[in-house]
Order: C-alpha cells, then structure tokens, then sequence
C-alpha cells in the first residue's frame, strides 16, 4: 500500500487479518526509514503498530477520542490520518510537529508533550459528552511509565468513583524513557504473570450462574470467593479496586486478541482499562534490544545497523558535564544525593547512579513528589541534586515555592535543557523558568558561559547553604574551552566583564553570549565600542556592576534565551527604576509572548529576530535614542 495516498483510517475497517499484517510491516518500514533521516521517537512507535491499527479499526475517529499520552506515540496515528506524505519534515523547521497537535488534523483531540495528562483530559470529554448527551467513545492511551505520575493516579481516582464511561488503553511495556520504577510498575508486572485471572474468574461465574438462587447468603459468599480468588492469582488488583473493569493483559501485537478484546470493551458499562502488552521498538532490532532508553528518541541513525549519526561536535555534552561534576564532588561530599524523575539517561546520571546507589533516587515520572523529597533530604543537612529538565520543573512550581524555597531549604536545581531546545517544541522548550523562578523568594538562578565556567558552578551550588539554587544548562555540547583541574565557588551575584566598551554595554548570559560577542565585533568595525557583560548570576544580580554602568548612562541591551515577561531583563528594568535611574535606555531581546514551535534552534532564534545582525540593528537604535535624549537636552 501507498502510505502516502492514506487520507482517512476508515479503510482499515475492510482490511483481513493478513492484510493487516502486511500494512503493519510496511508501516514499521516507512518509520524505520524516515526517522532514521530526521530522527525522532522511533522505539514507541514501533511498538503501538498493530495497537494504533486496531483503535482505528474499532473506533470512528475523530467522532471517537484518542488521547495519546505524551504524544510521543502517534507517529502510526499520523499515518493512518493522511500526514504519511509530511514524514520528511517531521520535528523540522515548519514541519510535522513530533507530537500531537489540534492545527494538523482533526484526528488530533489532545495535545501532548508532558506525560500523565491524558485521564484528565479524557474525564473532561467525557463529562461534556454526557452534559450534552452525546453517544461516542473516549479512548486515552497512557503508558505504564506515566501512569505512576500523581496527576493520572488522581484521575483514575476520580474516573472509577464517577463510574464514567471510558475505555482506559494502558500501553504496558515496561519501559518510559528509561526502565520504569516504583511499586505500581510491580504491580503491573504481577499483572502481566496473571494471565489465567479473567479466565478463571469468568468460569467461577459462570458456574454460579448455573447454581439456584438460595438468597442473600449465598450471594454473599460468591463475593468474598471472587475476590478471594482476585487476591489470590493477582495480588491487590489495583483497577478493579478504584472501580474499573479490568481487560487483559493481551499481546498489543496480536490483531485477533485486540479485536475480541477492545469488542468486550465497547460493550461495558462505566469505565474500562485494557491492559495491553507491547515491545517498544518492535520489529527493528537495535531498538528491541535497548535497555536503558537509547532508543526512546534519537536523531538520525544508519538503518542497516543503528549506529548514530554523530553530530559535529568540540566540547562534552552539558549534562555530561553537569553530572559528572556532581559525580567527582560526591566522591569527597557525603551529603550529596542526586534525585531525578525518570531520567538518568537523559540527564546523563549514570555515573552517578553507579557510584552512588545508596545516594541515587530515580523517582519515575513524579516531578512534584522529587522537589519536596529533595526538601525532605535538605532538613536532614544532606545536600540534593534535582536534575529536572526546564520543562518539567514546570510541573513541580508549587513544590519548589512552597517546599524549598519558603524555608530556604539548601537543594541544589539541575536546570537541564534550559533555553531552546529544538525538534521537541513548543512543549519542550526550555524557556520559562527564569520567569517562574525569579520571583521567588531566597533563590539564586545561575547560567554559566562555557563549560569550565559550569563545573565551577556545580562547586558553587554544592558548597552555597544559603538557600536554594538553580543552575541552568543548555541541551546540546559546550564550546570546547579547557577545563581547570581545581574547582573553586565562585561568589554569589558576581558579573564579569568579556570586553570593555565606553559607548552602551550588552548584557547577557549562557548560549547567547557569543552572538553577543559577534555583535560586539560587528560594531567595533564601524567605529562602535561595545561592553559586553556576563551576567552569570540572573539572580541576585551584580548590583555594583549595576550602579556603576547606569550611573555611566551608557545605553543597556539585555539578552536571554528565555520569555521576556518577568525574564532578566524585566529584572535589570526593576533595578534601574528602583535605583532612580529613570531617564536609563534598556532595551530588551528574548522570545517574545508566544510558544516556540519546532525546528533547528539558530533557524528559530533567526524567525524570533535573535541573532548577531539584529543585535547590532537593535544598538544601533538605543544609540540613535541617546543621542536624541542628549539634542533634547
């Protein structure tokens, strides 16, 4: 079959077992060939083929929901729904978002790029469904690694007690990003060993059935037998106790186990969870064969024998880099301890997870319950190490302001992937948390220019018992400056001076240094001299440094790589009306009020009007403004 001339799922309704199995083969073909050119979530997609298949074949979407927990499975959904043809621009620059999203199709119900959200969402439909007294079906699909998240055990929570109608898919297969923890993915795996259960279960009542009715008695001791025999062959059937019918488990790539399976859904009464067995990366074998979450998303690879397509590179990764760091400090510091949620492959703590597995706590997807355990860890005098990537510290705001900060309590914030962030999106870009954080009370928000400058700053974050502090990295690799042998604290809201200038001063940090450095150039060779400042410290601020050049008058350009509103440059406005500067030029550059979609990050930071040439074009105006103010005078 022609994947690109697909415009509709409705097909698959008239397609044969064999049939399916041949466009299963060809789907898993297609991905296999076109991620491995622009890359992207290839293991989960090879393992929800046959699953995604069925769904369609069921279900009429999109007058039925699908809800793709974090979305990062819906590459075959793509294909089914008429975007085959736009693969070759999938996660690029103006093309085919990674992820769900409502603008593309209408198949696209929910837009996800954070996990445990789809329950929510679901509940929600289905409440305006049955307001309405509509007749479809929701269907939210939701992996075993997101379901430790709290906000899905809330919702099932609220799901079963409000005996909703709903068909839960619960995509079992052992693996998030990296392998799953924690007491519920156990339980789940009891599960999968449980196959006899609903068989057993369906011949007691059966059985039953068949014997006269002799009164309240007796129905009473069939109860206390069923759920005997429930907790005897599945110990504590989770589901079934929070109010769900419980279907499975079933091999997700068995087409006639689906079929019969999601039928006996469709016909139960209140909410329904069908626990489906799928092997992430299916059908390609360096995919199948990964253990650790390598191939959960990549960039592109060599088909013929998964090797990577290295990037050209000249310093180590940042989270290398930063998690290494910690590794050596906690070597001679025993209070460090590294806490992360469900990323130790993404942010790099493997080392630390080997050397220290007594002081390594990966908490699974629970990003609220990781800030306050550091908080718990810091009244104890230890000193913890949250690496959260930016967007998910998101998800635990509260716990940061309530938690940590309000009594000041000593935790030490990997900030991983801050900034831009690239093919992820406008989900993953990494881009407000200077915004979310500044604001609060007793911290302290670094950035460091190049490597060298960050190992110092891990030393810095580990030795400060002066309240929280965050460190923010960048995705990607450093610049490839050498690295000092002797680690040494560098003092708390302490700017450095790049390159002198009498005529206005840049002030920046982290990634858009060297643009700024560039632009410095730039202006030089026309007679323009240009300080440029590293203001390593966004919070508190150098106010020295502060004073000294308002009180030159000289004209200020800040730049971040983060939202603008309540960002550092917001900061430097406050200092200056707050100092009585009044008549001080500040000039501003960020992302401006919008989300970021995806793309190569110079491409995006050029369709923003953030790059070396805009930055000279910008001080040539505050220098035309200044000279105006000095007619005037």
């Amino acid at each position: 079959m022609d994947l690109n001339k697909i415009t509709s799922p409705s097909f698959l309704k008239n397609l044969n077992k064999k049939e399916l199995e041949q466009l299963a083969q060809e789907i898993r073909t297609f991905l296999i060939e076109k991620c491995s050119v622009t890359g992207g979530h290839i293991g989960p997609n090879l393992g929800v083929v046959e699953l995604t298949m069925m769904l369609h074949k069921m279900f009429d979407s999109p007058k039925d929901k699908f809800l793709w927990d974090v979305g990062h499975q819906a590459y075959v959904h793509k294909i089914l729904t008429g975007r085959a043809s736009q693969f070759d621009t999938l996660r690029q620059f103006k093309g085919l978002c990674g992820f769900p999203k409502r603008v593309e199709s209408e198949h696209d119900e929910w837009e996800t790029g954070h996990s445990s959200t789809s329950l929510s969402a679901a509940m929600g439909m289905a409440a305006a469904r049955d307001i309405k007294k509509e007749n479809n079906f929701v269907i939210p699909i939701i992996g075993d690694g997101a379901l430790t998240g709290g906000m899905a055990l809330e919702a099932l929570n609220h799901i079963g007690h409000a005996k909703t109608n709903m068909i839960v898919i619960l995509n079992d297969n052992e693996m998030s990003i990296a392998p799953n923890v924690g007491a519920l993915h156990n339980v789940l795996g009891r599960l999968r060993t449980a196959k006899e259960y609903s068989k057993a279960k369906e011949e007691l009542e059966s059985l039953i059935n068949k014997i006269p009715v002799l009164g309240g008695k007796l129905a009473s001791t069939v109860e206390r037998v069923k759920d005997s025999l429930k907790y005897l062959v599945v110990s504590g059937v989770f589901f079934e106790e929070l109010g769900f019918k419980y279907l499975g488990p079933i091999d997700g790539h068995d087409f006639e186990a689906l079929e019969m399976t999601l039928s006996h859904a469709k016909k139960v009464k209140g909410p329904v969870l069908v626990h489906v067995i799928t092997k992430k990366g299916k059908g390609y074998k360096p995919a199948e064969d990964d253990t650790i979450g390598n191939w959960h998303g990549t960039g592109p690879y060599k088909i013929e024998n998964g090797a990577f397509v290295k990037s050209e590179t000249t310093g180590p990764a940042w989270s290398s880099l930063i998690a290494e760091t910690v590794r050596k400090i906690a070597h001679e510091n025993e209070r460090v301890v590294t806490i992360t949620p469900a990323m130790p492959v993404g942010s790099k703590l493997q080392g630390i997870q080997k050397d220290f597995p007594n002081r390594f706590f990966d908490v699974g997807i629970a990003e609220q319950h990781a800030a306050t355990m550091a908080a718990g860890l810091a009244t104890q005098k230890m000193k913890p190490f949250l690496a959260i990537y930016s967007t998910f510290l998101q998800r635990a705001y509260d716990q940061v302001l309530h938690d940590i900060a309000r009594p000041n309590l000593n935790v030490f914030i990997g900030i991983d992937r801050a900034g831009l962030v690239g093919a992820d999106g406008e989900t993953h870009q990494g881009v407000f948390d200077i915004a979310f954080l500044r604001h609060i009370p007793n911290m302290t928000i670094m950035m460091p220019k190049d490597e060298n400058e960050g190992q110092h700053m891990v030393k810095t974050a580990i030795d400060y018992d002066g309240g929280p502090i965050a460190l923010r990295y960048p995705r990607g690799n450093g610049i490839g400056v050498p690295l000092d042998d002797e680690l040494i604290a560098l003092p708390i809201g302490s700017w450095e001076v790049l390159r002198e200038g009498k005529d206005a001063s840049i002030l920046t940090f982290g990634t858009t240094i060297p643009m700024a450095m560039a632009a410095a150039e730039m202006l030089a060779q026309q007679g323009i001299d240009i300080e440029v400042v590293n203001a390593r410290f966004i919070k508190p601020m150098d106010e020295d440094m502060l004073h000294r050049i308002l009180s030159s008058q000289k004209p200020i350009l800040t730049i971040e790589e983060a939202v603008l509103q309540g960002g550092f440059g917001s900061g430097v406005l406050e200092f200056a009306h707050d100092h009585g500067y009044l008549n001080a030029l500040v000039d501003r550059m960020g992302i401006p009020d919008q989300y970021i979609e995806h793309g190569n990050v110079d491409q995006l930071l050029a369709e923003i009007h953030m790059t070396a040439e805009d930055t000279v074009a910008r001080m040539h105006v505050l220098l035309q403004q200044k000279q105006q103010v000095g007619l005037n005078k």
